[in-house]
């Protein structure tokens, strides 16, 4: 039944891009902003609540730059500030980061914080929380973004728009549309996303949340509501799934707005081995809980994933032993019974219907990306190879459950370098390989130890907008 869900999906991205071109036909040219034309009224911008964007890095990859560019050069009309937040100026990011703000100098409000080892939680989180402890005091809104996200023009605004709409939202979040690089281990990848891709498309509320695009209440940090600080700091491993182990807990709203999906392109070399490590790392935050009912559902989760996975690689098994079966008696020139490839052939079927289903979910994205972020090269689904697709559909099914037992039995996993261990839902040990772990991170492909320099690439199209924009609605330095 999972492409009746994914028609819902569908449902709800379609009606934004009819939304979006109706405002277009309309008039409004940059309804990839704001649908209303009016809210681009000077009195309307300077009235915009201050956000401050905590990006924790580690490492620098292909597509780093290109992130990092579209994050700084939103055109939000409120007032912004950037925190690159970094371990030690001995990550690879801290260099490059250093090279763009440099370029964009006077601009943005941007600067790198030096986070630090952590010891009592994940190295993510250590970032997160060190950024957050220095943000502006005037900021209300913190966004947590990771760099491995390629933000719209209109993003920030979007999201802090349902922020001030709705007061009682904890947490907004969004979800990645994967641009797999060819190699089976991104189409695994971009297949796990997919389905988990109908839990944001509600439009409103959900029970969801990741942990790549989350924007918060920043007095919420400043007090410790709810205990979102102590419950990460110590011993946390996954910011979403603390968070929302948390909102669970007190019953808070999280929400994802129709427009946050975000291109994410996957590493050129991506190959097998870290799309395992990958499976590893998704599997391995379920062992870690907040609370004894946070701890039951992630339980519940844990076998109810694994039953479906593999309850959905179980019709193939049995349908290539009925074709099997079948070829061999009409080779042999014996009766055989119809019904199972009768039931073969109802299976194919259904797998064109999923196919179709994901394809056009894929082209609804697609597009709605497209119209958000005008200025860039428009994505395109020529890309997609869908043998490769169906291909994963297996894989990927077939080794999570694998993949969880693995988790739950080991208690550890090596992220980026670092190797975690858990104990009662918490961690509990830390140890860092010191250069001798894995060299590159699993979907960026980022280098964690690499050289420390490099020359950026050239600058896209939304630059030039943007710099024109900043100098429009910020006064410089030296005005009075």
């Amino acid at each position: 039944m999972r492409w009746m869900t994914l028609f819902g999906e569908i449902t709800l991205r379609r009606k934004e891009i009819k939304r979006l071109k109706a405002s277009i036909k309309g008039g409004n040219h940059f309804a990839f902003l704001y649908y209303d034309i009016n809210d681009l009224e000077h009195s309307s911008q300077v009235s915009l609540p201050k956000v401050s964007v905590v990006m924790p890095l580690k490492g620098f990859g292909e597509h780093n730059l290109h992130n990092w560019r579209s994050q700084i050069t939103s055109l939000y009309g409120g007032a912004l500030e950037f925190l690159f937040v970094v371990e030690s100026t001995d990550d690879p990011a801290y260099h490059f980061v250093k090279r763009l703000l440099n370029d964009f100098e006077d601009e943005v409000d941007a600067k790198i914080v030096v986070a630090g080892l952590s010891t009592t939680c994940s190295q993510k989180i250590h970032n997160q929380l060190v950024g957050v402890e220095q943000i502006h005091k005037d900021s209300k809104y913190v966004l947590f973004l990771d760099d491995d996200v390629r933000l719209h023009p209109g993003s920030i605004g979007a999201l802090t728009a349902e922020m001030e709409k709705n007061p009682d939202i904890f947490i907004q979040t969004g979800y990645p549309l994967d641009l797999p690089s060819g190699s089976l281990g991104s189409y695994c990848i971009y297949e796990y996303h997919m389905p988990c891709s109908m839990g944001f498309a509600t439009g409103g509320k959900t029970f969801f949340l990741w942990g790549g695009c989350m924007m918060m209440h920043s007095d919420d940090f400043r007090t410790d509501r709810h205990g979102v600080v102590s419950e990460l700091r110590y011993g946390g491993y996954s910011d979403d799934m603390t968070l929302a182990a948390i909102a669970g807990a007190h019953k808070r709203l999280i929400t994802s707005p129709p427009v946050a999906v975000f291109p994410h392109p996957l590493a050129s070399d991506l190959n097998f081995g870290r799309y395992w490590n990958y499976l590893r790392k998704q599997t391995f935050v379920l062992e870690s809980y907040t609370t004894r009912v946070n701890q039951i559902m992630n339980r519940a989760l844990f076998f109810t994933h694994c039953y479906l996975s593999w309850g959905f690689i179980a019709p193939y098994c049995m349908s290539a032993i009925h074709v099997a079966a079948a070829l061999t008696s009409y080779y042999a020139r014996s009766a055989f019974p119809l019904t199972g490839l009768f039931l073969a052939a109802s299976l194919a079927i259904c797998t064109i219907i999923q196919l179709f289903s994901m394809w056009n979910l894929t082209r609804i994205e697609v597009h709605l990306c497209n119209l958000l972020s005008p200025e860039a090269p428009p994505l395109s689904l020529a890309s997609y190879n869908w043998y490769m697709v169906f291909t994963a559909m297996l894989v990927d099914n077939f080794l999570y459950p694998i993949c969880a037992f693995r988790s739950h039995f080991s208690q550890y996993i090596n992220w980026s370098g670092i190797r975690y261990y858990l104990k009662d839902g918490k961690i509990s040990k830390i140890e860092r390989s010191k250069g001798k772990g894995p060299k590159f991170t699993d979907l960026g492909g980022k280098n964690l130890y690499g050289k420390k320099g490099g020359t950026p690439d050239n600058y896209s199209l939304l630059r030039s907008l943007s710099r024109s924009y900043v100098q429009w609605r910020q006064p410089k330095k030296y005005d009075l």
